[in-house]
């Protein structure tokens, strides 16, 4: 079995100036994105409250959300917020949603879940620049084949 070796180290200012523009964008997040304040569930109605830090509420029923769907109400009930109100999770069921997403797989419209690819597509890390690289090599995406019927 071949070991990863790692190829680029970066000095002590580079990871010093990550850090810098990892705590500015947190910074901008935190100022533009929906935040929660609390989170209730009412097992009754099988639905969830959100309060926002603009003091907005968001509810929405269980049954909308695909992962929640089946789940016993003593799991539905284990629901936490992040620290700075950016997620919401579920452990006994091993479920997070961030509050901008969740609020747009509630709400979403063609144009707002293109949005949120958008942004998702947006993220940059080493292995994604590798990949692209190694394909780029091979003569970029394959073409779909087209199916004969």
């Amino acid at each position: 079995m071949t070991e990863k070796k790692w190829r680029n180290e970066i000095s002590e200012a580079e990871l010093e100036s990550q850090i810098t523009q990892a705590k500015a964008a947190w910074v901008q997040a935190a100022s533009t994105e929906p935040r929660a304040e609390s989170v209730k569930f009412y097992p009754r109605k099988l639905q969830y409250t959100i309060e926002l830090t603009n003091r907005a509420q968001f509810s929405f029923p269980v049954p909308l959300i695909r992962e929640l769907a089946d789940a016993s109400k003593e799991a539905l009930a284990d629901v936490h917020l992040s620290g700075d109100g950016s997620s919401i999770h579920w452990e006994t069921l091993d479920v997070d949603f961030s509050v901008p997403g969740l609020i747009y797989r509630i709400l979403g419209t063609k144009p707002s879940m293109s949005e949120l690819g958008r942004q998702g597509g947006k993220k940059r890390s080493t292995a994604k620049s590798e990949a692209s690289r190694q394909n780029g090599k091979k003569g970029g995406r394959p073409r779909k084949k087209a199916v004969t019927v």
